[in-house]
């Protein structure tokens, strides 16, 4: 027994050790981008990589969360970044390479001596609110984001500012922009520059030299999305987490107008072990209520490329390469920046490969997109750039967007309750009937392929116009919800009035939205004020007595403009004040002042733990309390020892058995003096239960 847990210790010893080794290998910092309704995350090596996060096998689908209100909504897998050349002469190596590549993903990453990070700092034009709710913190940004710097003047609400070298010596500039408005929130637009600063190391080692044919090459291993499958809710097929059954397409011209619009566009296909009737095109949930589960589309849109470093204009011939990638090809795994036959591979098979007659999706048609190719890990869309020359000190522009889009969450309900149903004559979107529930099914689902065209549409005028797009009012800088006995109390900042946008609008009041039994569903607006309302004065509390006992409630407070630009009325972003803690009705107030009663009373500290429960801090209950009344307890002789303000509408308070002057109470007879500060009246009757004023003494004896 003892030789037993002696080995069993070292093979824990040596596993702790291997995976401390692969933290530091893989040391670097994460930043969420998380203020619209898509959330993703990202490296400060300049590309993520698979579970490269959190390191945990059940984060495979980590990123690209869209819509992000709701539980489970990851598209994203895996994610690559491979920049190669020709004929490179490698200081390090000490030999010339015919082709020299450098990685980072989509499972490699070396920050000492490939990828170097040397800048990562998340700007924002204002900082995340403070959101409390019963006083404790209740927001997710406050652990997804730092803001390292503020600047009014931002062209979006949030910049992430990536500074990356690589042992190229090729410098990568990536600046990330996101927004929070309902046409912009659900992309973002990346912002390249690759100049040739002849950097190869963190130390700042200088070895110029020409980088010849330079290839960028980015790969999206996307797995819409986490909601059905074995990391989610569990509905789907296992491999459905890693991509199996993505569909990939290419796109160069637009589908509507015939110009140039070269675009990566991937959804959930078809997989061959689909256990439910039809197909499992939506991820339907049909060992539950039908709702789509993987509903999205996702890609990457080229916004601009340079034809050369000499010549900034946008050249349509790139991305010059297209050719999706098998994800668990061999060359996905160990890649070295010192393997040459293998750098040889990728450049040659993988980075160059061109593009090809039919996009993936094409060559899968109608099958089950697991089954093509027979490989077990699918396929990762792709796009090349280059190839491109440059001498010491040029530098090549890319702007790209990506984004996530499809069918809103109330139509995944909907069309997926009516799916299971299987009643009836269906609906298609274009028109029309039919009585094929998954062909009506299916045809609701890829119209997200045209919301997806307008997302990108959406982020290409945006960069056209400098990222000149109207900005909704900031948010309140801080939101506290507290919850009472018969209404919950919502109070927020006033930093929101009198602002004026740089379009002209201006601010017009403030909106409350609710959700209820969990974060993560829809929520209704509850209250506004502001001209044109039904409350037209702003106003910077609420109380909601609409509230049922029994019931968790959650919240967040937006500003809203007068709606005077072409955008209609902007409001700030939801995630901002969103609460993730819930609130709830309390114990409801007393109706007399004689009920009113203190418990323990005796109270006797060395009976405490049969009264609250071992090492329970010491506390006092004054219970059948007025809604709003002053607690003030006396010695025996007529000191004040303590005041309590009861403010929270409920019918109880507690008292720690503290003074004022922090000095635990000792035994004695103590007096306690209860006055009502507000009137309090039945809503439903009209009778007057307290009147301000009112007041009773009680008496409390404590044993010590």
């Amino acid at each position: 027994m003892i030789v037993k847990t002696k080995i069993t210790r070292r093979v824990w010893f040596v596993v702790m050790l291997l995976f401390g080794m692969m933290r530091l290998l893989f040391a670097g910092e994460t930043q969420w981008m998380a203020i619209g309704d898509l959330h993703s995350w990202y490296h400060s090596a300049g590309c993520e990589i698979e579970v490269g996060r959190t390191y945990q096998v059940s984060d495979q689908q980590d990123g690209l969360r869209w819509p992000a209100q709701f539980r489970y909504q990851d598209s994203e897998a895996a994610k690559a970044l491979w920049i190669g050349c020709k004929n490179f002469d490698d200081p390090v190596a000490g030999k010339v390479y015919n082709y020299k590549v450098v990685h980072v993903g989509p499972r490699v990453l070396d920050e000492s001596n490939e990828f170097m990070t040397e800048k990562f700092i998340l700007k924002g034009r204002f900082d995340h609110p403070r959101v409390y709710v019963d006083g404790l913190p209740a927001s997710k940004l406050d652990f997804m984001e730092v803001v390292n710097e503020l600047d009014d003047n931002l062209p979006a609400e949030r910049v992430l500012v990536n500074v990356v070298r690589t042992s190229l010596g090729l410098t990568m500039y990536r600046t990330i922009y996101a927004f929070s408005t309902s046409q912009n929130s659900n992309y973002f637009i990346y912002d390249y520059v690759f100049k040739n600063t002849g950097i190869i190391d963190s130390k700042g080692t200088s070895y110029p030299q020409t980088l010849e044919d330079l290839i960028i090459h980015f790969q999206y291993r996307y797995a819409p999305s986490r909601e059905g499958g074995p990391y989610g809710y569990n509905w789907l097929p296992q491999s459905t987490s890693w991509g199996h059954n993505t569909m990939n397409d290419v796109i160069y011209t637009h589908p509507e107008t015939g110009e140039p619009f070269r675009a990566l566009i991937s959804w959930h296909g078809k997989h061959s072990k689909w256990s439910g009737p039809g197909d499992n095109i939506g991820g339907p949930n049909y060992l539950g209520d039908g709702r789509l589960g993987a509903a999205q589309f996702v890609g990457v849109v080229t916004i601009h490329a340079d034809k050369s470093p000499n010549d900034a204009t946008d050249d349509p011939a790139q991305p010059f390469t297209t050719q999706e990638v098998g994800s668990d090809d061999p060359w996905t795994y160990n890649n070295s920046q010192y393997n040459a036959s293998a750098m040889a591979t990728e450049y040659q098979e993988v980075m160059s490969a061109g593009r090809p007659a039919l996009s993936h999706a094409a060559r899968v048609g109608d099958g089950a997109a697991d089954l093509y190719g027979g490989t077990p890990g699918g396929y990762s869309t792709a796009h090349g750039f280059g190839p491109y020359t440059l001498n010491p000190g040029d530098s090549i522009h890319i702007v790209l967007a990506e984004g996530v889009s499809g069918l809103d969450r109330q139509s995944c309900y909907d069309i997926g309750a009516r799916w299971l149903e299987n009643a009836g004559n269906f609906p298609l979107p274009q028109g029309g009937t039919t009585n094929d529930r998954n062909e009506y099914k299916n045809a609701w689902v890829m119209t997200g392929r045209d919301s997806l065209i307008k997302t990108f549409e959406n982020a290409v005028a945006n960069w056209k116009s400098n990222l000149d797009i109207p900005s909704p009012p900031p948010p309140p800088e801080q939101f506290e919800v507290n919850s009472g006995g018969d209404r919950i109390f919502l109070k927020w900042a006033d930093n929101s009035d009198g602002w004026v946008g740089d379009h002209g609008n201006k601010f017009n009041g403030y909106r409350v939205y609710r959700a209820i039994h969990q974060p993560d569903t829809t929520y209704q607006m509850i209250f506004e004020c502001g001209p044109g309302t039904e409350n037209p004065q702003v106003v910077y509390e609420y109380e909601d007595k609409s509230a049922q006992r029994g019931f968790n409630y959650y919240y967040y407070v937006v500003a809203y403009d007068d709606g005077t630009t072409p955008l209609g009325t902007l409001e700030s972003g939801k995630f901002y004040t969103m609460t993730n803690e819930p609130a709830f009705l309390q114990r409801p107030p007393g109706r007399k002042l004689d009920e009113i009663r203190i418990v323990p009373n005796p109270y006797n500290v060395r009976a405490r733990d049969w009264q609250f429960g071992i090492s329970a801090p010491d506390r006092i209950l004054f219970v059948n309390l007025p809604p709003f009344c002053e607690i003030k307890i006396y010695t025996e002789r007529g000191d004040l020892i303590k005041t309590i303000q009861h403010e929270d509408g409920s019918g109880d308070e507690s008292w720690n058995s503290v003074t004022e002057a922090r000095q635990v109470i000792v035994s004695g007879i103590y007096i306690v003096y209860f006055e009502v500060t507000r009137d309090y009246i039945d809503e439903n009757t009209g009778e007057v239960i307290f009147k301000k004023g009112d007041s009773v003494f009680k008496k409390l004896a404590v044993v010590r």
